[in-house]
């Protein structure tokens, strides 16, 4: 009887589960192509979300200098430092905020003049000399795959636009 037995246990330890090395080889080489198709993707979209950021940032650091020139009843300058990646709000040589931008994000302004603007405790949007403001700011991420996004700034306000309405 316990020869049997013993037989049977022998045979169940010989007989081996799991996976065999070329099913695990196979299993393994379609990941590395599911992986190498998708992360091109990925990091178009990544890149493409960096440029809504900034395009953001900038829309929404305008809107806030207009709200604190109308709560300090000063005139407020929005300034952009494109060698630090950084909008700063000064009100009376005073910083109020700072925006730090994506090294990867890419501004071209256009007038290429005009980096620097000063919102009135009206919201009235000018340049530094008192100039009637019609910029285009183009926002581009410089890794490859993003479009640009342009933010329109007139004498009233901050906009995102694309087409034929820019």
């Amino acid at each position: 009887m316990n020869a049997s037995r013993n037989k049977a246990a022998q045979k169940l330890r010989m007989t081996s589960s799991g996976f065999t090395l070329i099913e695990l080889m196979v299993t393994i080489a379609v990941l590395a192509i599911i992986v190498g198709i998708a992360a091109p993707n990925v990091s178009a979209q990544l890149a493409q979300n960096q440029v809504k950021s900034t395009s953001t940032v900038v829309q929404t650091s305008i809107a806030r200098a207009k709200s604190e020139s109308a709560i300090s009843r000063n005139t407020i300058v929005w300034e952009y430092d494109d060698t630090n990646d950084l909008i700063t709000l000064v009100n009376n040589g005073n910083t109020l905020a700072s925006y730090n931008l994506s090294s990867n994000s890419s501004l071209t302004f256009n007038p290429a003049t005009v980096t620097t603007l000063s919102i009135s405790k009206e919201g009235n949007i000018t340049t530094p000399t008192g100039g009637a403001v019609n910029l285009a700011i183009d926002i581009r991420d410089t890794r490859a795959g993003a479009t640009t996004q342009r933010v329109r700034v007139n004498t009233k306000r901050a906009f995102e636009c694309s087409g034929t309405n820019c």
